[in-house]
């Protein structure tokens, strides 16, 4: 079996990127990258697939993912929109190696740990932000079936200059208020996570995180901006409120320093740009390594979401994945398959290779920029 041809698409009004990646056995992969500029664009690029793919065996996954670094070794390849488009077809070969051989791509990563895979819903409070509409929204998303959220609280500035990274009393109280509101009107069995989205300094975070120690939070997510590892382990050894980290980071190089000096209580690459699928799972056999639990960063149409079913299901320390398009119609619609989301859970799929199927209809309606994807 060789590859013949690869090409890309780009949706909207979501900017997902799949791939499609021939073989002249008549097997065609699916996956998808981290959407960004220019990644559809680099996944069809000549110095890509001429190199590194077209004529080769798809079935070599590991193989190819080298080669494809390799030969973008001059474009940043461990990082960026060059490792976004690297991952997306690293899927997409997996997917034709699990078709060939009858299996599911889960088998080949080594097996499941578990049969379907929970999610956490992130929410937004809508236009009033106050603690009453975040509560209202958060026992809304409960009722269907969720046992985990996520809110972004980000305060607007008030006597909080926003390029110093500190926090006003005010804002403090409110990010206080908020979180207390929700966890009041949550089941205790249901997690909540808050994501502070890089903003602040460690002393101002973790004013915050000592006064919400005692409600138990799943996590409190990019408390200070992602450069400095030394810094984010001084949170993580200064409070009980559990710190989480990770989706600006790529491949197992780039979460080795955080996992080391144990900078953070939950990893959450995102395996649409961290490197896919085999790569996610040394990044989880890492942190398992130090009892680090894992819980991707997801922002992909269902086609990237089962992908990261399948390395979720293969994964030891597995925690919850990332989902971020409740009630999205073309999200809900983009896969033949209807309804993969029950009860705050994926089924893991049973059927060879990703499992799920392509609605090329949907997908045709939504397209921003086509490179060959429909040809």
């Amino acid at each position: 079996m060789k590859i013949t041809s690869v090409s890309s698409v780009l949706l909207e009004p979501i900017p997902w990127v799949l791939i499609k990646v021939n073989t002249d056995e008549g097997i065609t992969g699916l996956g998808e990258a981290y959407h960004g500029a220019g990644v559809h664009h680099i996944a069809v690029d000549a110095r890509l697939t001429q190199r590194a793919l077209i004529g080769q065996d798809p079935r070599n996954v590991d193989k190819l993912f080298r080669d494809m670094m390799s030969s973008m070794s001059a474009s940043g390849f461990y990082q960026g929109a060059v490792m976004s488009a690297i991952s997306g077809i690293e899927m997409a070969l997996w997917d034709i190696t699990g078709q060939a051989l009858g299996v599911p791509i889960w088998q080949l990563l080594g097996g499941k740990f578990r049969d379907r895979i929970r999610l956490y819903n992130d929410c937004h409070a809508g236009d009033e932000e106050t603690a009453e509409s975040y509560a209202k929204v958060a026992k809304a998303t409960e009722a269907r079936g969720f046992d985990a959220i996520k809110f972004d609280i980000d305060p607007k500035p008030t006597q909080r200059d926003k390029y110093n990274r500190c926090i006003s009393n005010n804002d403090i109280a409110y990010f206080i208020d908020v979180i207390t509101a929700m966890r009041d009107v949550l089941d205790p069995n249901t997690d909540l996570a808050i994501d502070a989205h890089w903003f602040y300094t460690p002393a101002d975070i973790l004013k915050v995180a000592y006064a919400i120690e005692d409600l138990n939070l799943l996590w409190l997510e990019d408390p200070i901006p992602p450069e400095n590892v030394d810094a984010m382990a001084k949170i993580t050894q200064s409070t009980r409120t559990p710190i989480c980290t990770g989706e600006n980071l790529y491949t197992r190089h780039g979460f080795r320093e955080l996992v080391q000096n144990q900078a953070a209580d939950i990893i959450c690459p995102d395996l649409a740009k961290a490197g896919g699928l085999s790569e996610g799972c040394r990044i989880a056999d890492l942190a398992d390594m130090y009892y680090i639990p894992l819980a991707p960063h997801n922002i992909s149409s269902p086609i990237g979401t089962v992908h990261a079913c399948h390395a979720c299901a293969a994964s030891q320390n597995f925690l919850v994945l990332e989902f971020h398009h409740l009630d999205n119609e073309i999200w809900n619609t983009l896969t033949v398959e209807r309804e993969l989301i029950k009860n705050g859970h994926i089924d893991l799929p049973t059927a060879p290779g990703l499992g799920v199927t392509l609605d090329e209809e949907v997908a045709r309606k939504s397209t921003k920029e086509n490179l060959g994807f429909f040809d």
